[in-house]
């Protein structure tokens, strides 16, 4: 009989790349998802965004807002969040219909020296989705083998890393200006 240890190592294998805890287990999608999400609440607490999540999962991962502006409005912006041990880029048509959302990819949620962000707007993805070519792809058009449209990739190359370097999330005030300008 298979034991818990050895179930979450072949969930992990199906799953991808995992993350490995100090039990020597090695974390599955939904782990790196949930050790991103907090992550990233993390970031925004520390740049003085305020946080709350959703109560259903309806593509939007948390909404981040500034009560206290100093213009006096209340500023709120949903987040589609996409966690990795190492690198991803991801983009699908269907967040085209949230207005102002932003698209955060955190990265090598595994390494605590290296992890980092990227936060685009849906339209930004989509530029850089075009220049790189992928929105011409079968699998961007119909969705190919998963009948899902739209583009992912784990291994970002140069010219996409390029492309993503303004978008980086590297202090509390770009967070800030992100979610105020978007």
């Amino acid at each position: 009989m298979e034991n818990v240890r050895q179930k979450a190592l072949r969930n992990s294998k199906l799953l991808g790349r995992g993350l490995e805890l100090a039990s020597g287990m090695r974390m599955d999608a939904q782990l790196v998802e949930l050790a991103g999400r907090n992550w990233l609440t993390s970031q925004l607490l520390g740049a003085s965004i305020e946080v709350a999540r959703p109560e259903r999962d309806r593509g939007i991962d948390l909404i981040a807002y500034i009560d206290r502006h100093n213009s006096g409005k209340f500023i709120a912006c949903p987040i589609q969040m996409k966690a990795a041990t190492e690198t991803i880029f991801s983009l699908t048509p269907k967040y085209k219909q949230f207005p102002g959302m932003v698209l955060a990819y955190v990265w090598y949620i595994n390494d605590s020296a290296k992890t980092t962000c990227y936060a685009l707007t849906y339209r930004e993805a989509l530029v850089i989705a075009r220049k790189i070519g992928r929105t011409k792809t079968e699998s961007w058009r119909t969705g190919g083998r998963s009948k899902q449209p739209g583009y992912t990739t784990t291994k970002v190359g140069l010219r996409l890393r390029e492309l993503l370097a303004p978008y980086q999330m590297a202090s509390p005030a770009k967070w800030r200006n992100r979610l105020i300008r978007r």
